[in-house]
């Protein structure tokens, strides 16, 4: 994934056709080494290729897989607001005991 993420940022710099030397120095410009024979590979299947078309051919496939969890996320979002509920009565109730506590014992900072 890294050695794609290097190609992909080298082509969006515009370089059309980034080589095997250019992706190793992206990704050892921040700390990471490169595995030789996975850009190899990775520069094979990409030859020849737009990524554009791949990006937009990936992107309808990815459409039509079911992510499902539909039901979780109500849920999710259910128990959500009721932990938002509970945190803004703790608010309140702190703001109540702040108010009833008197630490200046009655005198202002400029009395």
């Amino acid at each position: 994934m890294k050695h794609l993420a290097a190609y992909l940022l080298l082509n969006l710099a515009g370089n059309a056709s980034p080589s095997a030397s250019d992706i190793e120095t992206v990704l050892s410009s921040v700390g990471i080494e490169s595995d030789s024979s996975r850009v190899e590979s990775l520069l094979k299947e990409l030859e020849g290729k737009d990524i554009q078309t791949l990006i937009a051919e990936g992107s309808q496939k990815l459409a039509s897989v079911p992510s499902g969890g539909a039901g979780g996320a109500a849920a999710s979002s259910g128990a959500a607001a009721g932990g938002a509920a509970a945190a803004d009565e703790k608010v309140e109730e702190k703001e109540e005991e702040k108010e009833e506590s008197d630490d200046d014992m009655g005198f202002g900072l400029f009395d």
